[in-house]
């Protein structure tokens, strides 16, 4: 089957960061549908059991093996990849994971929102099946519900769901607008691309893909993430506020945040104040003096919910994105 005008035109490229994932990597490879991609680029992240190797003695047409002489993380391979895609003149740029719980048969829907310009970025989206409820168990599906949420305050991307989901495809007028050197090469990577691409408002759109489950070794520690995530989740969030509600643009959420985070740190501080001088002096406080403590208080929490509110809807979307959906699903299967 020929590929549509619109679809032949556009290069494209998936990059595999390969850690450790030799014992699937060749599966996975041999499984990534024929015209699909214009490039495969694998990244031997310093793999210690010859990724690389493995994926150039597959000998297959449009593959560059590329290596690190050093492990840098998920992060840093997947950025090499996406320089190498760039210099080789590609437009659209696939990320699937070497360990083989992304499914290459779901790269063609992946694209499809960004060949239509639907969009800039996309990402799989695994909670849109019931199956993964039921497969999850119960402590991880709460800890992935809260840190989504925490992703979704942070990145300003609140329409999307699974925003740590790894299987991604951009654009490459979104990718370069994005300071590489400055994106995060470990496993924060795809939620700092989330920040950088919200600061530079590019459209994320969410693609269902159910999840595939491998017996890959996994080099994630739950307990590092644990302790490095968090500072970095403040960081991105501060820097997202500031670069977007002050250098790029300044409106309503720009006055609430100025004016809301000092009347609620007044409020606070002065409550402590009254309630030490109350233990000190064994005097109740008037209720003038609780209402005058909790008047900044409540501002400045309505202050920061109107903020909450303005962010929410500023979320990065096309204008005409709701006029073309419609459309944009009934050509979803792009043809080879």
């Amino acid at each position: 089957m020929e590929k549509t005008e619109f679809y032949k035109h556009i290069k494209k490229a998936v990059v595999i960061p390969c850690y450790r994932v030799s014992a699937v990597l060749r599966d996975l490879i041999e499984n990534i549908p024929e015209n699909i991609v214009d490039h495969i680029i694998v990244v031997d992240d310093a793999c210690p059991n010859g990724a690389g190797a493995l994926a150039e003695e597959l000998k297959k047409k449009d593959c560059t093996v590329m290596y690190h002489n050093r492990n840098q993380g998920v992060g840093g391979a997947v950025i090499s990849g996406y320089r190498k895609a760039l210099d080789l003149g590609c437009d659209i740029i696939v990320k699937l994971d070497g360990d083989g719980q992304m499914d290459p048969a779901y790269m063609k829907s992946l694209m499809t929102p960004l060949v239509h310009g639907l969009a800039d970025y996309a990402k799989g989206n695994r909670f849109t099946s019931s199956d993964v409820f039921k497969k999850m168990p119960k402590i991880r599906l709460l800890g992935n519900s809260i840190l989504s949420f925490l992703i979704k305050g942070v990145s300003g991307y609140w329409d999307i769901m699974d925003p740590t989901n790894g299987y991604t495809a951009v654009h490459r007028r979104a990718l370069e607008k994005i300071d590489l050197d400055k994106v995060s090469k470990g496993y924060f990577f795809e939620i700092n691309m989330l920040i950088d691409l919200s600061i530079t408002d590019a459209v994320v759109k969410d693609v269902s893909i159910p999840a595939k489950y491998s017996k890959e070794e996994s080099s994630l520690s739950i307990s590092k993430v644990l302790v490095s995530f968090p500072p970095k989740l403040v960081k991105g969030f501060l820097k997202r506020i500031f670069m977007k509600y002050f250098i790029y643009d300044f409106n309503m959420a720009s006055v609430y945040i100025v004016l809301g985070i000092p009347l609620f740190f007044l409020g606070i501080f002065w409550g402590i104040h009254e309630w030490m001088i109350s233990i000190v002096t064994g005097e109740a406080r008037s209720a003038g003096t609780i209402m005058l403590v909790a008047l900044p208080i409540i501002i400045s929490f309505q202050m920061l919910l109107q903020a909450i509110n303005i962010d929410i809807q500023k979320t990065p979307r096309r204008k005409w994105i709701d006029m073309k959906q419609e459309r944009a699903e009934s050509i979803i299967e792009v043809t080879d």
